[in-house]
């Protein structure tokens, strides 16, 4: 199968293994400064690949070669879109519209209305449509979402998130698209949106409300937040509560999920919550689920799951099904992320589902690190 990349920034690295261990044949790189293509290509020996600093021209060289062909498109070709968040939709776009099957990073788009867009093309034209939120192929998370499923902990009572990382000035000042509302959001957005994601697939999509507050506490460069707190009511009557942070000193301390039931309790830990850390069920059956699970260290933060991701995309395409992790799962995300902006910058309780009007761009405006919103009475 052919493939090609968009954006040969930070996360590439992550895409290209992926690809070269899933045997794809990489056939175009793309970044608007050729040379960090360049660079990808020689640090990865990508000899056959054509470096582009255009990602329309990568499609139409790439066919007028003879390297890709129209037939390809549906059924033997994708493109990861790992460019700065505020591009994911433009470049979706185009790829959705030319039906060329798409892997996008997280977060999908920075708007509801861009995203759910993007998921009209897609299935007008029948395609395949994946977001990189690859923590839900953790065999820990697995584990966790079939003792959910299988109805394993009874009636829940609450549940948490903690994401809690470091990003310095150096990490920001690595692009200049960083840290800003028409481009990237902040902590929440672009960090934390894994274990929200995690949150909102395990504890499923009937989420009734959420109230939350947000900061720029340590990053005075930024007009986004780098803490977000919030508290989500589930329409059973299960309680969430999500933290993130990007304000450790001075490296990532670690993500968790702790889910809490009448018959069970669960608490996954570890820089991704990779690991399982608590596993105790009325029923022993459930107990005995963890004894093939070891724990796991793994060599950054992103995990192993980009690899696992690039499989499923794969079988996605040759089987033509959904993808395990599809562009609804990346809307769920974006929704709970964009619900905490809301509720913050109207100081009220937010219902869901959202209104599509819902986007980072509503914010640019407003800058936390210089505001005084934290000081006003909150409507709680």
């Amino acid at each position: 199968m052919k493939y090609s990349i968009i954006g040969c920034g930070r996360i590439s690295s992550h895409h290209i293994e992926s690809a070269q261990k899933n045997k794809l044949d990489i056939i175009g790189l793309c970044d608007l400064d050729i040379n960090k293509a360049y660079e990808l290509a020689k640090k990865y020996n990508l000899d056959s690949a054509i470096c582009y600093d255009n990602y329309k021209d990568m499609i139409n060289d790439l066919l007028k070669k003879k390297i890709l062909y129209q037939e390809d498109f549906k059924k033997n070709f994708f493109t990861s879109v790992t460019t700065d968040s505020g591009s994911h939709f433009v470049i979706a776009k185009y790829l959705l519209s030319n039906s060329i099957n798409t892997l996008c990073e997280k977060p999908i788009t920075l708007s509801l209305k861009e995203c759910d867009e993007l998921i009209e093309i897609s299935n007008k034209n029948d395609l395949i449509f994946g977001v990189c939120q690859q923590n839900r192929l953790n065999n820990s998370s697995q584990l966790l979402k079939k003792a959910i499923d299988s109805g394993a902990f009874g009636k829940i009572s609450h549940a948490s998130v903690c994401v809690r990382w470091c990003r310095g000035k150096e990490y920001y000042s690595q692009d200049s698209w960083r840290g800003k509302w028409l481009s990237d959001g902040g902590a929440m957005m672009n960090q934390c949106i894994h274990g929200v994601d995690l949150s909102r697939w395990l504890m499923g999509n009937d989420v009734e409300s959420m109230y939350s507050v947000i900061a720029n506490q340590q990053h005075d460069y930024l007009e986004v937040e780098d803490l977000g707190v919030a508290i989500v009511k589930f329409k059973s009557g299960t309680i969430l509560t999500i933290e993130g942070t990007t304000n450790i000193y001075d490296d990532n301390l670690e993500e968790t999920i702790a889910i809490f039931g009448e018959n069970g309790t669960v608490k996954l830990s570890g820089e991704v919550a990779e690991n399982i850390v608590y596993w105790k069920f009325k029923d022993t059956k459930v107990n005995n689920w963890i004894k093939d699970i070891k724990e796991v260290n793994y060599s950054s933060v992103y995990g192993d799951g980009h690899s696992r991701i690039f499989e499923n995309i794969i079988l996605a395409i040759k089987s033509h099904t959904t993808p395990y992790v599809d562009a609804i799962a990346g809307r769920n995300a974006l929704e709970n992320i964009l619900a905490m902006y809301e509720s913050y910058f109207t100081k009220k309780l937010v219902k869901f589902p959202l209104s599509n009007e819902c986007s980072t761009k509503k914010y640019i405006n407003y800058n936390l690190s210089k505001s005084n919103f934290m000081k006003k009475p909150l409507n709680m």
